[in-house]
């Protein structure tokens, strides 16, 4: 079979068994003008920036044999543009996500998926190479990459009750979209995105949360438990834990603002009950700023 007949049957395999997800994304990014996002300029490409590491899903001849030669691996001889274009997303897979207080509200993980994916439409559309962080999916564009990307992101997963990104390896200079509840303990995020700025890598971090989460509307009797059921507590009297639960919470999204001020990224809270677009719009808007 030749290669053209495996990657058709390929996407068409993926396409067989592909949830609503692209559709929907695909949908959502259609209200967003793409403008002149695009970096393809005259010019650029032309420069060396670096030598890096070769990682599953790279081309054969896309390595350098001559610098490969002189070590035991494999070294890929990156150009400016093609760090620039690089953009890797992280959702948030854990147990956390999956939780909607009202069953007319998507889960988190819905709503996180689905803005990840038409941000990678837009991104797509406007010449950039998109990934998953976890190297899951390698950075490339085209259709049959955002088919990679829907199968990846609805694919099940055994992950904890909560998490942290993993932006390891990434190019450097490249961008970097993180979606998740940031409810995991703080000092692992901050890890990863103090790590990921010194090697210039700039990016955003939306956080999704549900209404619930951030009205605490509860009294009375009541037993909260962790989705993943690691963590329970009841008690008689839930309205007393209100400040301290809605000080503490104001005090992680503060955290992460100043986490955001420091390394030159974006930071913005996002609740399920609100518009999808509207979140579409700011994360679109703030991979185009400059600081």
């Amino acid at each position: 079979m030749s290669l053209a007949a495996d990657l058709r049957a390929a996407a068409e395999g993926l396409t067989g068994s592909l949830p609503p997800l692209l559709a929907e994304a695909e949908h959502l990014a259609q209200t967003v003008i793409l403008g002149d996002h695009g970096r393809r300029r005259v010019g650029l490409g032309d420069e060396f920036w670096q030598y890096r590491p070769s990682r599953p899903g790279d081309e054969a001849r896309m390595i350098d044999w001559r610098r490969s030669a002189r070590s035991d691996g494999h070294f890929v001889r990156e150009k400016e543009w093609q760090a620039a274009q690089t953009v890797e997303v992280w959702v948030d897979r854990a147990r956390s996500m999956d939780f909607a207080s009202d069953g007319k509200l998507p889960t988190k993980e819905h709503r996180a998926r689905l803005l990840a994916l038409a941000v990678a439409v837009l991104l797509n559309r406007g010449g950039e190479r998109v990934g998953l962080t976890d190297h899951d999916v390698p950075p490339r564009s085209g259709r049959v990459q955002m088919l990679r990307l829907a199968d990846a992101l609805t694919r099940p997963t055994d992950a904890g009750d909560y998490g942290a990104p993993v932006l390891r390896g990434m190019p450097a200079h490249a961008r970097a979209v993180l979606v998740s509840d940031f409810l995991a303990r703080f000092d692992e995020v901050e890890a990863q995105v103090l790590e990921a700025a010194d090697h210039g890598i700039k990016g955003v971090m939306l956080q999704v949360l549900d209404p619930a989460e951030e009205a605490f509307p509860f009294d009375g009797r009541t037993v909260f438990e962790s989705v993943g059921g690691t963590i329970r507590h009841e008690t008689l009297k839930a309205s007393d834990l209100k400040g301290r639960y809605l000080a503490r919470l104001a005090e992680r999204k503060d955290r992460l603002a100043s986490l955001a001020r420091l390394t030159g990224w974006q930071f913005l809270t996002h609740h399920t009950d609100t518009s999808a677009q509207a979140a579409l719009l700011w994360v679109f808007g703030a991979m185009e700023r400059r600081r």
